[in-house]
């Protein structure tokens, strides 16, 4: 029975290009997940956006001499073209300076007010004495007062796992020059997260086996310490407070992190609203029996496994203090938070300044889409902290994408379109063909309950592993010897061919521009799997913005084994992926330290 699936992926933040590091955590694993569960029959939902609020847009707009607005649209569109170049199928990629965003996220608010969950205190602010504005927490940095950690920020501390106010840091420093901060008194409004330890305790608890084990033991190792959290910040970038005597002023707004989590659903709400049916985006956020997975990298889990859902527990009226939903109504809670560990390159972290780093616009100007997206599901940190190095990338390229996935594509349709111009009509098959017949049916099962459990490593591996079995029984069979024997041929062929066609469809989640090349080459008419694209839209006839969207339903994928037909014309083939010199690494890693 179809499944309504909401796929939220992680907002990146516009304050410049995203880096291969970044989209190995929200993007590639995300989009495997989607365009599987849509393969399976299930209606997803997949969203996000650009995150474009905040002082890091500030401090990036000061130093590159232009407004917060200007710095924000740039990136929007350069975030927007690479991850269209990388194939990301977004339903709707947006960004959180939209009109309805702001309403989306104004609801939220006064629905947690009215509820009793947010009150104003008095606290100290931390303010760069340099520019007089407010520094956001996690740009501050020192010493953890709970376990002496040299590094925690000024929200958590990432050894212990303890949330922190940047005042409790000992010897705290700005990230962003180095100086140390001054505190002042200021009043802005708190998010009362106590009030839901024990409704998030609960649910937490009822993902035990469920989420992946690092996720869920970090989450409830929190419980034990919640904080009330600071909801608004003293800066003029980001969404007004919605409340008499706050609204109008100017130098008070909505903290970024606040309203980053409230644009998947506000993303969803623009969806339905440009779908043409309004209230489309509650099949996704009201129905019981749809599901949400939200995809982030380890640094957010905090953010989406306890306060988002408290926010939502809270406008639902479901925390301590109960209350009533708000306008929008009761709102359901992720079902699991999908988060990857950190990735690394050549053995250090990723720096821009540094220059350790690979943006993915210029990894996509001399590397294929699928080959990165290959190595992120095959290699990735998926479950542990990873390294990319470029030796292992140009070996799996070649090695795996190029000497298996391509060779077995290229020689199986190039023999049988050279001999018989078609999928050949099969004799009878021996003990070996049905062997591989059945191999290949059978790993639908396996590869598809990985993919569903965000298992990517697992899935691609037994994909691949049919792969490799297909090569072997080529290279035992040597069809290519068989001309006097044209129907044994003519069987080998058609077994290849259909083990060929099953290996494309498993493997379409991961590669899915290559896929559609085999689809087109085994003879396949129309659309295999829809790619997304880039449009220019408004709001009420505003400024154009650009956002991704597409048409993932039409395609013929689905998560299945159909046999090939004989008679099918075969296209020639054409190369899958680019074998790569191996000087590349030579040439990349000379980048690197240039």
């Amino acid at each position: 029975m179809s499944q309504h699936i909401l796929t939220a992926v992680a907002w990146p933040y516009a304050n410049g290009p995203r880096h291969i590091g970044h989209v190995s955590g929200f993007g590639v694993p995300s989009d495997v997940f989607s365009r599987y569960q849509r393969m399976a029959g299930n209606k997803v939902l997949m969203v996000s956006g650009t995150d474009e609020h905040g002082t890091p847009i500030q401090v990036q707009a000061d130093k590159e001499g232009v407004t917060a607005r200007e710095l924000a649209d740039r990136y929007n569109r350069v975030i927007a073209e690479d991850l269209t170049g990388l194939g990301l199928s977004y339903d709707l990629f947006t960004r959180t300076t939209t009109k309805n965003h702001y309403a989306v996220t104004q609801e939220i608010f006064k629905g947690l007010y009215a509820n009793g969950y947010i009150f104003p205190k008095t606290t100290m602010g931390a303010i760069s004495p340099s520019t007089g504005r407010t520094l956001p927490d996690r740009y501050i940095e020192g010493t953890c007062p709970i376990c002496g950690y040299d590094g925690a920020r000024g929200d958590q501390c990432d050894n212990c796992g303890n949330q922190l106010d940047p005042i409790q840091l000992i010897n705290p420093k700005s990230r962003i020059n180095g100086e140390t901060p001054t505190f002042v008194e200021t009043e802005h409004f708190m998010l009362d997260l106590p009030a839901f330890a024990g409704v998030l305790g609960s649910y937490l608890q009822s993902k035990q086996g469920e989420w992946r084990p690092n996720v869920l033991k970090f989450a409830l190792n929190l419980l034990g310490d919640l904080q009330p959290r600071a909801i608004s910040r003293d800066l003029d970038w980001g969404v007004p407070i919605p409340l008499d005597g706050w609204r109008d002023q100017p130098n008070k707004r909505l903290y970024v992190w606040f309203d980053a989590v409230i644009g998947y659903l506000s993303a969803s709400v623009e969806w339905a609203r440009r779908s043409g049916d309004p209230d489309a985006w509650r099949q996704w956020w009201q129905n019981p029996d749809a599901r949400g997975y939200y995809f982030m990298g380890k640094d957010n889990i905090v953010f989406h496994a306890e306060i988002w859902p408290a926010m939502l527990l809270g406008y639902s009226g479901q925390g301590d203090r109960g209350g009533s939903a708000g306008s929008l109504g009761a709102l359901q809670v992720p079902s699991e938070v999908v988060s990857s560990e950190f990735l690394t390159m050549e053995g250090r972290k990723f720096s821009s300044s540094r220059q350790v780093v690979i943006y993915v616009r210029d990894f996509l100007a001399r590397y294929d889409a699928d080959a990165l997206r290959y190595y992120i599901a095959v290699a990735g940190p998926e479950n542990q902290d990873t390294d990319f190095t470029w030796q292992e990338f140009v070996n799996r390229n070649n090695g795996e994408l190029v000497a298996a996935w391509g060779n077995l594509v290229n020689r199986s349709i190039s023999m049988a379109a050279k001999n018989f111009g078609a999928v050949p009509e099969p004799g009878d098959l021996t003990d070996a063909d049905r062997a591989l017949l059945e191999r290949s049916r059978k790993a639908f099962a396996p590869v598809g309950e990985e993919l569903g459990r965000s298992r990517f490593k697992n899935a691609i591996t037994e994909a691949f592993d049919v792969v490799r079995e297909a090569n072997k029984y080529l290279a035992e069979q040597e069809p290519w010897k068989l001309k006097d024997d044209p129907a044994r041929q003519k069987s080998i062929l058609h077994v290849a061919l259909q083990v060929v066609d099953d290996a494309k469809t498993m493997l379409t989640p991961f590669l899915p521009s290559s896929a559609n090349k085999v689809f087109a080459m085994l003879g396949g008419e129309g659309v295999w799997t829809g790619m997304p694209e880039m449009r220019e839209v408004d709001e009420d006839g505003g400024t154009p913005y650009p956002v991704i969207t597409g048409d993932y339903e039409s395609g013929a994928a689905r998560w299945e084994h159909r046999p090939i037909k004989p008679g099918t014309p075969l296209a020639p083939p054409v190369p899958l992926f680019k074998k790569l010199d191996p000087k590349v690494v030579d040439d990349e890693l000379a980048r690197l330290t240039g």
